[in-house]
C-alpha cells in the first residue's frame, strides 16, 4: 500500500502512479489497495479524472487516458515549435515593431504561446499562455479556418460571443471569412477583440496540410494597417511550417 499524500494533487498523483507499465486496467478494489484511499475519496476522484480524461472507463475498470498521452507528446512538441518559431517571430518584430503572437488550437479557442511586445505595444487581450475565442481574433480564425470541418461546424453552430461591438457574431459571415482565409493563407481582425486593435494572422501548416499553429502582428488602429503587413505574416508562417518539416524529415532519416 503506498503513502496516501494530504494534497488533492497528491491522491489524483497517487491514483495515476497506481498504473504499472504493465497494467491495461485496474479495478476499483486493486486501485483502492494500491493508493490507500477511502472509497468516497477514490469514487470521487476516478469520477474527476474520467470526466478530464485523465482515466479511461474500462470493461473490467480504469485505464490511463488518451489526454495524458496528448500532454505528455505536447509538453515536447509544444517546446519544440516555440524554439523553431522564435528566430521567425523575432524577425517579424523587427520589421513591424508591434505584437507579435505565436498561437495554438485548443478546442474552441487559441492559446497564446509565444508573444513579443516593444515598449510601444497596443493595449490587447491576450498574453502568455491565455486564451481567447477563435472567431474574435484573427489568430483563431485563421486557426479555425484551417482546421478539421468537424471543428468548424462546432464553432458555427455554437453561439458566437460578442467581444466588441465589431466582433462577427453572424455564422454566414463568418463562414464566408473563412473560406477567403482558407484561399489567401491571412485572417484579419479589426476591433473585433478589443476597440482601437488590429491584427493579420497566417497559420503554420504540416506536411499533410494540418494547421499546427499560427502566427499573427497585432497593432492600434491608430497606426497599424493589418493589410500592409500581411506578406511579412505569411512569410514568417511559411518559414516556420518549413523548418519544422525539414526537421521532422531528417529526424526520420527520410
Amino acid at each position: 500500500m503506498t503513502e496516501v499524500p494530504n494534497t488533492l494533487l497528491g491522491k489524483v498523483m497517487s491514483v495515476l502512479n497506481a498504473f504499472g507499465a504493465d497494467d491495461d486496467e485496474l479495478g476499483f478494489a486493486e486501485l483502492g489497495r494500491r493508493t490507500g484511499l477511502s472509497k468516497a475519496t477514490l469514487h470521487r476522484l476516478l469520477g474527476d479524472l474520467a470526466e478530464v480524461r485523465l482515466l479511461d472507463r474500462g470493461t473490467r475498470g480504469y485505464r490511463l487516458g488518451g489526454h495524458l498521452f496528448q500532454l505528455g507528446i505536447r509538453a515536447s512538441v509544444e517546446r519544440r515549435l516555440v524554439e523553431v518559431s522564435t528566430p521567425y517571430l523575432e524577425d517579424l518584430y523587427e520589421r513591424t515593431h508591434e505584437t507579435v503572437h505565436l498561437g495554438l488550437l485548443e478546442g474552441h479557442e487559441v492559446v497564446y504561446a509565444a508573444k513579443i511586445g516593444g515598449h510601444r505595444q497596443a493595449s490587447s487581450p491576450s498574453r502568455l499562455g491565455g486564451r481567447m475565442p477563435l472567431h474574435a481574433t484573427a489568430i483563431g480564425k485563421a486557426l479555425l479556418a484551417h482546421s478539421q470541418p468537424s471543428l468548424r461546424t462546432e464553432v458555427l453552430s455554437a453561439p458566437l460571443a460578442r467581444r466588441t461591438p465589431r466582433t462577427v457574431v453572424t455564422p454566414g459571415m463568418l463562414r464566408r471569412q473563412l473560406a477567403t482565409i482558407r484561399q489567401t493563407g491571412v485572417a484579419y481582425e479589426f476591433e473585433e477583440s478589443r476597440v482601437g486593435l488590429a491584427c493579420v494572422a497566417s497559420p503554420v501548416l504540416g506536411h499533410d496540410g494540418a494547421v499546427v499553429a499560427a502566427v499573427s502582428v497585432a497593432g492600434p488602429t491608430t497606426r497599424f494597417d493589418p493589410r500592409v503587413h500581411a506578406a511579412s505574416v505569411h512569410a514568417a508562417a511559411t518559414g516556420i511550417a518549413l523548418t519544422l518539416i525539414r526537421r521532422a524529415t531528417l529526424s526520420s532519416g527520410t
